[in-house]
């Protein structure tokens, strides 16, 4: 990692990480992120900050603290969050990295012999030092939410905790996950429910962070409501401004406004990006402070957020009064490399 960020660093890259670890050995997980960014000489963020699972809640701090002191040395070191206290990815983050090795076929293939199938099992219902189990770090199959399946046949166990489609079927949580696995064919999309509101507080109280919403553009039509994304997809950017700047005041709303433009557009080296100036893109929300919420549940995802009335792309309406216009001038964005 060092080397290849050396050569990065050259082109004026950044270090962009999906960390080692988020629960047991997160703060171990940052120590690395800091010694490639200083050793290779390059800014580095954090993807999706949290600290995983109760018995890490308390690494927040810890973690927090160890940021703070590489910025002080003027190390450039950022992350950024979703407004949530649950993450998504699919079981497999519930089931050890030995069983999936190979793909998926051949993790399909194993989850179908007894003997495999029992030490998998056996390894689900403990912590690890080896790998982590976010099933473990969840607290338990009513923590762990269902979100989409391929079989049109396990459709309607979208929106229910694995905890409920166990006790349907008879079975144990561990045994109702590999089943899922194997009937699907896929990893199936899972939310965990295993961070704090008050960590969630915490890291939008930090000058360094910013906010991504770690989904993909959905939108309440067609295919896309074959599925029951995570309501980060519709709602990360309305909580914010929303829960946490107007009714609870965590953040004041400019301070929210920077980390949500300008702050990452320099982070990803997009000098014409994220700011309201003549000469630049005109990327551009119009909303009201006083209106403006997240609707989207784990329950109900497909729900625009209320109080966005304009939005501009590339200097384009595409919604206007609350309504999409058919435009989509959207385009790829990319940081232009430094003349050497």
């Amino acid at each position: 990692l060092i080397a290849l960020n050396r050569v990065a660093a050259q082109y004026g890259g950044r270090y962009i990480s999906h960390i080692r670890s988020e629960g047991a050995k997160l703060l171990e997980a940052i120590d690395e992120l800091i010694t490639v960014a200083r050793q290779a000489g390059i800014g580095a963020e954090i993807y999706h900050l949290k600290a995983a699972g109760q018995a890490h809640w308390d690494k927040l701090d810890a973690a927090i603290a160890k940021i703070e002191a590489a910025r002080a040395e003027g190390l450039d070191i950022t992350a950024d969050m979703y407004t949530y206290t649950a993450g998504a990815t699919g079981l497999d983050a519930a089931m050890p990295p030995w069983v999936q090795e190979g793909g998926h076929a051949a993790w399909v293939t194993r989850l179908k012999e007894p003997e495999i199938r029992a030490r998998v099992i056996e390894e689900m219902r403990r912590d690890s030092e080896d790998w982590e189990n976010l099933y473990h770090a969840s607290g338990g199959p009513e923590n762990l939410l269902l979100l989409g399946f391929k079989n049109d046949a396990l459709k309607p166990l979208t929106g229910k905790t694995v905890a409920e489609v166990a006790a349907m079927r008879g079975t144990s949580a561990e045994d109702t996950m590999i089943d899922l696995v194997i009937e699907d064919d896929s990893r199936v999309a899972t939310a965990y429910f295993m961070m704090s509101e008050e960590n969630v507080r915490k890291k939008i109280a930090q000058p360094w962070m910013a906010f991504g919403s770690d989904a993909e553009s959905m939108a309440p039509e067609g295919v896309f409501l074959k599925s029951n994304p995570h309501p980060r997809a519709y709602g990360t950017f309305a909580r914010l401004l929303g829960k946490y700047v107007r009714d609870e005041g965590v953040i004041p709303l400019a301070e929210a406004i920077r980390r949500l433009t300008s702050f990452p557009a320099d982070n990803l080296g997009l000098p014409d990006r994220g700011r309201l100036r003549v000469g630049h893109y005109a990327d551009i929300a119009i909303f009201d402070p006083a209106t403006i919420r997240d609707h989207a549940t784990f329950a109900e995802p497909h729900q625009y957020a209320t109080g966005v009335h304009h939005v501009i792309v590339n200097g384009v309406p595409v919604l206007l009064d609350g309504e999409h216009t058919g435009a989509t001038p959207g385009r790829f964005v990319r940081k232009p490399l430094p003349t050497r």
